[in-house]
């Protein structure tokens, strides 16, 4: 019935279904998969997370329904034991960039595990079926150690990754600590890389980014007034935000990540060597009094893919600073 992927395996490397994949579309369809006795489940599920997908629908399960739909959803919700799920699904898993993600939940709805794909729309799933009471069990590693893998930094810059292969070392890095900030690098350059590089690619070809600088202990409330406030005279909305740029400093401020979170974007922070060849024209005291220029105006700019200020920095509720750059 219709209604309308972890370390070197999926468990490790493998989100949203609106997750970009590795070719840049964005995954936004999924299909419940469920026995007819479990309808009634089926349908709570469409009811409490189909709004946040282009589609959800509901197939009733036969011995051959993943092969048939195999392709055409970017993630399958099976609402059966794990070890179903697992024999019909296995032998249909050719690569993990390409196959549709897989997870698995109760009928109780207690649990949600993704299978497969957890880091390209499992997971995620997941965590949106933990608004309606279950449980996620992740495994991946990055997710497991409360830790941000390369596919979820990709998602939170609007971009995409461009060789999978890669992010079998630089999740490792985040593991340990040792990947650091997503470096730019803005062309025509030509650029020599290792296995060990993961490359990220934007999505989109016009966007802003919001430049932002804060005092210690500015509220999550702060922050998204001032985003929203400082859009209001342009011609773009949240909508159109890439990701929140800021200085290293100000990487730790849990107000700007919170709010970053909240609206699903991503957070650049740039050294103050990069923010000095990228400062703003409007004068700031930071750089008299800690030798740092005005972060909002600079990370705008630095982030901004045409390296120009949009929107010169504005202040909101003596807390928050943001600047628009493209």
């Amino acid at each position: 019935m219709s209604t309308d992927t972890d370390t070197d395996t999926d468990s490790d490397t493998g989100s949203h279904c609106s997750t970009p994949d590795s070719d840049g579309e964005v995954a936004e369809d999924i299909a419940i998969v469920a026995f007819e006795r479990k309808m009634d489940t089926a349908e709570n599920i469409v009811d409490g997370i189909g709004d946040r997908y282009e589609s959800i629908d509901v197939l009733e399960y036969h011995g051959d329904v993943f092969a048939e739909y195999w392709g055409e959803y970017d993630c399958f919700v099976g609402l059966m034991a794990s070890g179903i799920a697992m024999r019909k699904t296995a032998p249909l898993l050719d690569d993990k960039w390409d196959d549709p993600a897989v997870v698995v939940v109760d009928e109780e709805l207690t649990w949600a595990i993704p299978l497969t794909g957890g880091h390209h729309g499992a997971n995620q799933v997941a965590d949106d079926l933990a608004s309606m009471g279950a449980v996620p069990a992740m495994t991946t590693a990055s997710e497991a150690a409360g830790k941000q893998g390369v596919e979820e930094r990709a998602k939170g810059l609007d971009a995409h990754v461009v060789n999978g292969d890669s992010t079998v070392a630089t999740n490792l890095a985040v593991l340990d600590e040792e990947l650091g900030p997503v470096a730019r690098l803005d062309g025509p350059k030509a650029v020599l890389v290792g296995d060990d590089v993961t490359v990220l690619k934007r999505n989109e070809e016009d966007g802003v980014v919001l430049g932002t600088g804060s005092v210690s202990g500015a509220t999550k409330a702060q922050f998204l007034d001032a985003w929203e406030s400082v859009l209001d005279d342009t011609d773009y909305d949240l909508d159109d935000v890439e990701f929140v740029a800021t200085g290293t400093r100000k990487e730790e401020e849990e107000g700007l990540l919170a709010a970053a979170d909240e609206l699903g974007l991503g957070v650049v922070s740039f050294e103050r060597e990069v923010l000095e060849d990228h400062e703003g024209p409007t004068p700031s005291k930071s750089k008299e009094l800690i030798g740092w220029p005005g972060i909002s105006e600079a990370s705008a700019i630095a982030g901004g893919r045409e390296n120009e200020l949009l929107v010169e920095k504005e202040r909101y509720d003596d807390a928050v600073t943001v600047a628009v750059g493209r």
